[in-house]
C-alpha cells in the first residue's frame, strides 16, 4: 500500500473515531483510567466501523473497503463489506499471518491480547448489522430482544472483560441495561429508522395499539402511536432497573462508568416521556443536567441497595 493509501485509509479510521463525541454517552469518559481508555476507544472503533457499514455511512471515497480489500465495485455492497470486516476480524485473533489490514482492525488487536478478548461478541455485532440488510420488521418483543443479543449485549459484556469485572451475575444484569439502551435508541429514532426502510416496534405491539405503518410516516403521532411508544418505554425503564445492583456491585470509576450508562438510559428515556411519547417530528434528545440528576439518583439507589 502506497503512502497516500496509508494516509487516506489512517484518515477514514480517525473520521470513525471521532463519531464517539456524538454518542448519547460518553464513549471513554476522562475519569477512567487511561488503559480502560485506550481498550474502550479500540473497541468502540470496531463497534463505529461495522455500524458505519450496515447504515451504509462509511466515510467518502472509499478507503474503508479498499483497505479490506473490496474491489471498487463492491464499496457499496454492504454484505460484501460485512464479510470482509469478518475476515479481518479473524486476523485480529489469529497467532500467524500478517495481521488485520484495516487500521481500526489493527489498534483492536493488542486490546484483544491484553484483556484476553475472545471472538463472539465481535462476531454478535457483525451479524447484527447483516440482519439489518435482511429483516427489515420483527413480529414479536422475543424477535426483538434476540436481535438485541447480537447488537447491543455484546457492548456491555466487553466493558466488563476490559475492566476485569465479569460474572455470570454482572453479565445477566448488563444484558439486561444493554437491551434496554438499544430500545430506547429505537424509540428515539423511529422516523430516521423508517426512512432506511426499518422498524423495531414488535409488529404484534403495533397489531395490539391499532398502529400502522402509515402511522409511523406522519409528521406527528397520534394517540395511539404515543400509547405504544409509552407501552415500549416501560419495559425498557424496566429492563434498566436492573443496572441499579450491577451499579452496586463494583467500585470506583467504574461505578460511575456504569452509572452513567444507567442513568444515560434512563434520561433518554425521559426525554421521550416529556416529548408526550411523539418521537416522530425527531428524536428527542437528553440535556445535560437530566443525565446528571439521573446519574445521581442510579448511584444513590445503588447505595441505598448495596
Amino acid at each position: 500500500m502506497s503512502r497516500i493509501q496509508r494516509t487516506r485509509a489512517d484518515a477514514a479510521a480517525t473520521a470513525t473515531l471521532d463519531k464517539a463525541a456524538d454518542e448519547n454517552f460518553p464513549v471513554a469518559p476522562f475519569f477512567l483510567p487511561r488503559a480502560w481508555r485506550d481498550d474502550l476507544m479500540a473497541v468502540y472503533g470496531f463497534a463505529r466501523l461495522v455500524d458505519d457499514i450496515g447504515d451504509g455511512d462509511l466515510a467518502p471515497g472509499g478507503a474503508d473497503a479498499r483497505h479490506l480489500g473490496l474491489d471498487p465495485g463492491q464499496a457499496e455492497d454492504r454484505l460484501a463489506a460485512l464479510d470482509a470486516l469478518e475476515a479481518d476480524l479473524y486476523r485480529v485473533f489469529a497467532a500467524t499471518g500478517d495481521g488485520p489490514r484495516h487500521p481500526l482492525m489493527r489498534a483492536l488487536r493488542p486490546t484483544v491480547r491484553r484483556c484476553a478478548l475472545t471472538p463472539e461478541p465481535f462476531l454478535g455485532l457483525v451479524e447484527a448489522n447483516r440482519q439489518d440488510q435482511k429483516v427489515r420488521r420483527y413480529g414479536t418483543y422475543g424477535d426483538l430482544l434476540a436481535y438485541c443479543e447480537l447488537s447491543a449485549n455484546p457492548v456491555g459484556r466487553l466493558v466488563l472483560q476490559i475492566t476485569g469485572t465479569a460474572s455470570p451475575e454482572r453479565i445477566r444484569r448488563s444484558d439486561a441495561v444493554c437491551t434496554a439502551l438499544q430500545i430506547a435508541e429505537h424509540l428515539q429514532d423511529v422516523a430516521e429508522d423508517l426512512g432506511r426502510d426499518r422498524i423495531y416496534l414488535p409488529a404484534e405491539d403495533m397489531a395490539r395499539f391499532h398502529v400502522g405503518e402509515t402511522d409511523l410516516a406522519a409528521p406527528s403521532a397520534g394517540a395511539a402511536v404515543r400509547a405504544l411508544i409509552a407501552f415500549e418505554a416501560e419495559r425498557a425503564r424496566d429492563l434498566l432497573a436492573e443496572g441499579v445492583p450491577l451499579v452496586g456491585s463494583v467500585h470506583g470509576r467504574l461505578k460511575l462508568l456504569l452509572a452513567g450508562f444507567v442513568g444515560g438510559g434512563r434520561a433518554a428515556l425521559g426525554a421521550v416521556s416529556a416529548a408526550g411519547f411523539d418521537v416522530l417530528p425527531g428524536p428527542p434528545r437528553l440535556t445535560a443536567p437530566r443525565l446528571l440528576r439521573e446519574v445521581g439518583d442510579v448511584l444513590r439507589r445503588a447505595h441505598r441497595e448495596g
